[in-house]
Parts: C-alpha cells; structure tokens; sequence
C-alpha cells in the first residue's frame, strides 16, 4: 500500500458508527480489501478481509476480543497480529483508530 521508506498514508474510512459493535466490514483501500473490527468494547482491529485458505470473507467471521474465525472453514487469526492459530498463513494486520471526529482513520503501512 505504500512504497518501502515512505511514511504510511492514512485513510479515513468513514464514521466508526457504519461497523457495529461486535461485527466487522470490508473496505477497499488502495485496491485492497481490509477487514475492519469494532470490538464490544468499542476498539478497532483491522486485518487483510480475505481468508489465505480459501478467500473467505474474514469481516463476516465470528470476533471475541483476541481473534477472529474465517466464516467457511473455521481458521482463526489473532486481531492484533493476524497470526493464525489454526495452521492457515497469516493476514496483514494494519493499525487502525478512531479519530476525535469518531471517524475510522487506517494507516496503510500495516502494523
């Protein structure tokens, strides 16, 4: 998403609001998908939305406050890291927060 040595750009996806609490969504950013989370808590996670197995949805999976697990064969990723925990390669996992605006602001350089 952004060139080695450069400074990360940061997108701003829009109002935190558009991803309910305990759910995530998919956004295009610099032609690529990412899988924003919006834990009960109120925290954002982002990470690569498309599954390494077999391109599954990874924003429509199930959350808890540590991981998230691929709707269509049950691989699990770590919020933070995107490390898989159940064999499957790993995701990018990016930084993302909420801005004083309540804006969603992803800085594409990853974590």
């Amino acid at each position: 998403m952004s060139a080695p040595g450069a400074a990360p750009a940061s997108y701003v996806l829009g109002p935190v609001d558009q991803v309910p609490l305990g759910e995530g969504r998919a956004f295009a950013v610099d032609g690529q998908q990412v899988a924003v989370f919006r834990l009960r808590d109120g925290t954002v996670r982002a990470l690569a939305a498309v599954c390494p197995h077999r391109g599954g949805p990874i924003a429509d999976g199930t959350i808890d406050r540590q991981q998230v697990i691929c709707p269509l064969h049950q691989h699990a990723f770590e919020l933070t890291s995107g490390c898989s925990t159940t064999g499957a390669g790993p995701l990018q996992a990016y930084r993302v927060s909420v801005d004083g605006e309540q804006n969603l602001v992803l800085e594409a350089g990853g974590v």
